[in-house]
């Protein structure tokens, strides 16, 4: 009997112990982050970063997937399908095209937006105060920009009388740019010249185009496109003799005249707690669409000395930056 019942004992403590030592060695399941951005610029820097400082560490405690374009916008929709069916939790998107994409392709996935133009006026939101859905994140504001750009190419080209747009109308929100643009060009009074982008081979005749203008200054939309061919835009412009003016730092570092738009790297930093409130359970339909909270001119001074600019002193004064 001493036996038989130390053999029960035996078998009870094994089909006891063995599921409570099974649960004990699967590993904690991680929040998967998909991430369809354009190319892996320094801007990511400002994303991990942000990641960083609330304790997530890729590989640890969050596995990151990284999906770029490289500037190609129709490889969108097939990289967010591709995210979808890798079963991410959660997916960040760089820029309106991005964020197109993943709305179509899911409705239930939280999507984080770092950069998106008009989200209301397009439809990618009910509103900024309530987005509803499956999207939040950040809008460029990019209405109030565009005016304080053209103002800044005035004061750093005080004869300038028409500015050439270099902008991409197959997509819907730069017809909206485009509007507003002209718009904000009567009022400062300079008159808009179109050169329309849509693809990186369409670039050696938008140059052509853009010198034909005979436009005495130009401004690039910080899309995917431009974005992926930021150096070629800035050779031509300093080539050209062609005061330049940008949404983005990139392109000023890069022989640009100037930039001025939101910090986005101050943006990309910034979204990494609207992804912890997610992880932790806020739905994505009921916070807010942020603004940027800082901006930031950035001015090429040996640009501006290549070009026989004086770079007013008020304009010096509002420069965040100023690359020698």
């Amino acid at each position: 009997m001493a036996g038989r019942r130390a053999f029960i004992g035996g078998v009870a403590a094994g089909l006891l112990g063995s599921p409570v030592s099974a649960l004990a060695q699967q590993p904690t399941k991680i929040p998967r982050i998909g991430v369809l951005g354009n190319t892996d610029a320094s801007l990511w820097d400002g994303f991990r970063r942000g990641l960083s400082e609330l304790g997530y560490a890729d590989g640890r405690n969050v596995a990151l997937e990284w999906r770029w374009a490289d500037g190609k916008t129709d490889r969108y929709p097939a990289l967010a399908i591709d995210l979808v069916q890798s079963k991410v939790d959660l997916i960040v998107t760089s820029s309106t095209q991005a964020t197109m994409a993943a709305k179509q392709a899911t409705g239930s996935i939280p999507i984080v937006m770092l950069n998106s133009v008009y989200p209301d006026r397009i439809g990618l939101v009910q509103s900024l105060a309530r987005p509803g859905g499956n999207i939040t994140g950040f809008s460029n504001v990019s209405s109030e920009l565009i005016g304080k750009r053209l103002q800044i190419v005035k004061e750093l080209v005080p004869k300038a009388s028409s500015v050439a747009l270099m902008w991409n109308p197959a997509v819907p929100l730069e017809q909206i740019a485009f509007r507003d643009s002209t718009a904000a060009a009567a009022v400062v009074g300079v008159e808009i010249r179109s050169i329309e982008v849509r693809a990186p081979d369409e670039y050696p005749a938008a140059f052509a185009a853009l010198t034909a203008s005979r436009a005495d200054a130009m401004h690039v939309f910080g899309n995917p496109v431009n974005f992926r061919n930021y150096q070629l835009i800035a050779d031509f412009a300093l080539r050209s003799r062609l005061p330049s003016s940008f949404e983005e730092r990139s392109f000023v570092a890069a022989g640009g005249l100037f930039s001025y738009g939101s910090n986005y790297t101050d943006t990309y930093r910034r979204a990494a707690t609207v992804i912890d409130r997610i992880l932790k359970g806020a739905n994505p339909g009921e916070l807010p669409i942020q603004q940027p909270t800082t901006f930031e001119l950035v001015i090429n001074l040996k640009t501006a000395q290549a070009l026989g600019l004086t770079i007013p002193g008020s304009v010096l004064a509002r420069a965040d930056e100023m690359i020698q």
